[in-house]
């Protein structure tokens, strides 16, 4: 499938999501509406709110605290994401004697840990960041340790036979091995960040896209919460891309993979 159909299919879909939307909400089935506008909305009347957001000026201080929440959040919980989990998967004894910690602390409800780091450090830009280190850290952390501990043993005895030191196998066998997992774990990541940040702002916050869904909420404005999380989703959508972009760069000596058909 080439990359034009490719996008020409999910516009579709996304047309036709909207379209079903406006019908049920518009348009009496059986002689009922089965989505009523009240708690529904509809898709005019969602975009009208995004429209009116944007020519305003309203959502730029939102969307800003928002993004500048979620990449500091997405860098921090990567970067330590990574570091830890090369540091475990070449250090087994460590990664034995921590292992029963790291999974009793990614266990705890991260809605449990919003309220204490707003104790913590604030109603500012920090707490929203602390939770969502919270969420990156484990996806990004559990994927490089099992890249690292993937690695083929045939390549690492042939890497060790041709007299590869430590620094040498890190950069031209572990590395390698460990990137198609990391990337596989940057896209989910991207998610939660901008979760975090918004679960954050919509627990406490004075801006960001969670605050003003928590608003429209509070006055029961249904089009200004679809509409805020419509802007959220393209928010993910355009950082994912940007990681998309990376990847390709990092991984280009990956080989494409075909089309299986059946």
């Amino acid at each position: 499938m080439n990359r034009l159909t490719l996008i020409s299919l999910q516009i579709l879909v996304a047309v036709a999501a909207l379209a079903i939307w406006h019908v049920l909400t518009t348009y009496p089935v059986f002689g009922r509406i089965l989505l009523p506008p009240f708690f529904f909305s509809n898709p005019f009347e969602v975009a009208q709110q995004v429209v009116t957001w944007f020519a305003t000026g309203v959502i730029w201080k939102h969307l800003w605290v928002t993004l500048l929440e979620s990449v500091l959040a997405f860098v921090l919980g990567s970067i330590g994401g990574v570091l830890v989990g090369f540091w475990f998967a070449r250090q087994p004894r460590t990664a034995a004697v921590f292992d029963p910690y790291v999974k009793m602390v990614n266990a705890l409800p991260r809605v449990v840990l919003a309220p204490i780091f707003t104790l913590w450090l604030g109603l500012g830009i920090w707490s929203k960041v602390a939770l969502g280190v919270t969420l990156v850290f484990f996806i990004v952390f559990f994927n490089v340790y099992q890249g690292i501990k993937e690695v083929s043993p045939t390549v690492l005895a042939n890497a060790r036979m041709l007299g590869m030191n430590e620094r040498q196998l890190m950069r031209h066998v572990y590395w390698p091995s460990a990137l198609s997992w990391m990337f596989s774990s940057l896209h989910t990541s991207v998610g939660f960040a901008v979760v975090g940040a918004v679960v954050g702002e919509y627990l406490g916050a004075a801006a960001g896209l969670g605050y003003l869904i928590q608003q429209a909420e509070g006055v029961f404005d249904v089009a200004g919460v679809f509409a805020g999380m419509f802007v959220l989703a393209a928010f993910v959508i355009v950082i994912d891309t940007l990681v998309t972009v990376v990847e390709k760069r990092l991984l280009v000596w990956r080989p494409a993979v075909g089309d299986q058909r059946p």
